[in-house]
């Protein structure tokens, strides 16, 4: 069984996620307590229920939700296996979406009304779990839509032991990539930008893509930090590592970073790893 322990800070987009897990076909359940685990567990085993795939929901609603890690540890005594997910957001981007919907957080009372100190409060209680989850999903710069597209081509195929590799554009104007593991600055390379023929096209466009990857500059590039990559990722195969983010940025995230992750993505496929791109601001103006 393909069993799933979502969790992260309120606002985050679990219920999305949730969401997410439900159209590809996964029995979904919110805000379980910790302690029923283990029990849900073992029913979802059982003959008569049968259940191949299930996402859960632990957070802090859960009056129980210290206990977590401890639950999580009886399962790995237990034999059975999970993957946690973690969903993290920026504070302000945390702030502005329980002003825009006018919800209270979890922790709300426990600071008479103060969100700042209700999100760091959470940020604690959580940075255990945090620190031993599988795989972690920024969803500071992200849309629900975009969200659901990482979701689905991380768990569409079965996680049990494979290393999922993501290689993501990005532009540095909007911010980093929290959750990347490689980071790879390609703002050096020469700019379709201020080329007028190309400017309004993406790096996925043949002309971009080949303006990006067939010069000279680009070309040293790749030549260096391929093999680089090629390298690392048994490694961290090694490691019993879940996820790997290489986060590659340019200045907007439209041209020379858009090329380039397809064009890792499309190096990495060949080599048989079970790889995914995403292009997180390809859209933004």
């Amino acid at each position: 069984m393909e069993f799933i322990v979502v969790t992260g800070l309120s606002g985050a987009g679990k219920s999305k996620a949730l969401n997410a897990f439900e159209d590809i076909g996964f029995y979904c359940v919110d805000n379980i307590p910790p302690e029923l685990i283990s029990s849900f567990y073992n029913l979802c085993e059982e003959p008569k229920n049968s259940k191949k795939r299930v996402a859960v929901v632990v957070d802090t609603r859960s009056s129980e939700f210290n206990v977590l890690k401890k639950y999580l540890e009886r399962l790995k005594l237990e034999k059975k296996e999970y993957k946690v997910l973690y969903l993290d957001a920026k504070e302000e981007v945390l702030k502005i979406r329980y002003k825009e919907t006018r919800r209270k957080h979890p922790l709300y009372e426990v600071y008479s009304g103060s969100i700042s100190k209700a999100i760091e409060l959470e940020q604690n209680l959580l940075r255990v779990v945090k620190e031993v989850s599988d795989y972690i999903i920024d969803t500071s710069h992200i849309s629900p839509a975009q969200l659901k597209e990482k979701i689905s081509s991380i768990f569409l195929k079965d996680v049990s032991s494979a290393l999922t590799v993501i290689c993501e554009s990005f532009g540095f104007k909007y911010g980093m990539p929290t959750e990347a593991d490689l980071v790879l600055d390609v703002r050096c390379l020469p700019n379709p930008y201020y080329v007028d023929d190309l400017k309004d096209l993406t790096g996925l466009s043949d002309e971009v893509k080949s303006y990006v990857i067939n010069n000279k500059v680009s070309q040293g590039f790749i030549k260096l930090a391929l093999p680089l990559i090629d390298y690392m990722l048994p490694l961290y195969q090694n490691e019993g590592k879940s996820q790997l983010l290489i986060a590659i940025g340019c200045t907007g995230g439209k041209h020379r970073s858009v090329a380039l992750a397809q064009h890792f993505y499309e190096h990495l496929l060949l080599l048989k790893y079970n790889v995914n791109v995403t292009h997180r601001d390809i859209d933004k103006q």
